[in-house]
C-alpha cells in the first residue's frame, strides 16, 4: 500500500493524505480498517473522515469510503495547468502525419470527456470537433479509453444508470454491455467507436499513462468509413498505442 509516513508541521494534513493514499491501495476500506491499519485516533479519525466526505474528498457508501470526484476535478485541473497539449502536440504531428486523419487529446474533465487539442487532417473529408467539446463517455472512443480503466465504484459514480442514450445504430445502450466492452479495451489497450457517437464516424484512441499506471489522457484518430476501413483498424491501433507509449514516456521524465 501507497502509505509513507511523511510528517510536516501539519499534522492533520498528514493524516488527509496518509488517509487518502490508503484509499487509493484500499477502495471500499472501513473505519476500523482505516483506522486500525493507520493507526490513528479513533475519535479524531472519525471527525477527518466526516470532514473529508462532507468536501467531496471522499465518498461514504454503505459504511464503506471511497476517494471523492473532487480529487478526479483537482487532477484533471492540475493537468490543465500543466499543459499537456504543449508536451502532446509533436506526438500528435507524427501521428497525424503518418496516418492523414484528424487526431485528438483528451482528458475527463469532472464527469464528461474533453478534446483539449485536436490537429487536421490534410484529407478533404472533415469531421466536426472542436477544442472544449465535450464528448458521451460511453458512445466515444475517447471516452471509452478514459473510463476502461478507472475503478468500479468511480464508473458507478459516473455511469449510475443501467441504460444508456443512444446516439446511432452501434450505440452501446446497457451499462453491463460496457463493463464487457471496457474488459476487452483492457486486453487489447485500445477503444474503438465504431460510429457510436455520431453516424459514420469511426475513431481508434488509446490511452496516456502517468508514473502510477493511472490514465491521464487518451489520443484519438478519427474518420469515416473510407479513412478507416476495417481491414486497416488494427494497423492504425499500432500507431496510436505507439503515439501513446511515447507520450507517457515523456510526461515521466518532465
Amino acid at each position: 500500500m501507497n502509505n509513507q509516513t511523511i510528517r510536516t508541521s501539519v499534522p492533520a494534513l498528514d493524516k488527509t493524505v496518509r488517509v487518502c493514499n490508503y484509499l487509493f491501495s484500499s477502495p471500499g476500506a472501513t473505519f476500523s480498517q482505516i483506522q486500525q491499519d493507520l493507526d490513528l485516533p479513533k475519535s479524531s479519525t472519525s471527525s477527518l473522515l466526516n470532514a473529508l466526505v462532507e468536501h467531496h474528498l471522499l465518498r461514504q457508501e454503505r459504511g464503506r469510503f471511497f476517494l471523492g470526484l473532487k480529487l478526479y476535478e483537482w487532477g484533471n485541473r492540475s493537468l490543465e495547468q500543466f499543459d499537456i497539449s504543449k508536451v502532446a502536440r509533436p506526438v500528435l504531428e507524427k501521428l497525424r502525419d503518418s496516418t492523414d486523419l484528424i487526431c485528438h487529446l483528451g482528458i475527463l474533465d469532472e464527469v464528461a470527456p474533453i478534446y483539449i487539442l485536436k490537429l487536421e487532417s490534410t484529407q478533404p473529408i472533415g469531421i466536426r470537433t472542436w477544442v472544449g467539446k465535450k464528448l458521451p463517455l460511453h458512445s466515444s472512443g475517447v471516452g471509452k479509453a478514459l473510463c476502461a480503466w478507472l475503478p468500479q465504484d468511480v464508473i458507478d459514480t459516473l455511469l449510475p444508470e443501467e441504460t444508456l442514450p443512444r446516439f446511432t445504430q452501434t450505440t452501446i445502450t446497457r451499462k453491463s454491455d460496457l463493463i464487457q466492452e471496457f474488459a476487452l479495451i483492457r486486453e487489447r489497450g485500445w477503444a474503438f467507436d465504431n460510429a457510436e457517437d455520431s453516424p459514420g464516424i469511426y475513431c481508434i484512441a488509446a490511452p496516456v499513462f502517468n508514473q502510477t499506471r493511472e490514465v491521464i489522457a487518451a489520443i484519438s484518430i478519427s474518420g469515416v468509413e473510407i479513412q478507416i476501413p476495417k481491414e486497416k483498424i488494427e494497423y492504425y491501433s499500432t500507431l496510436v498505442l505507439d503515439a501513446c507509449q511515447e507520450l507517457s514516456a515523456k510526461l515521466k521524465y518532465i
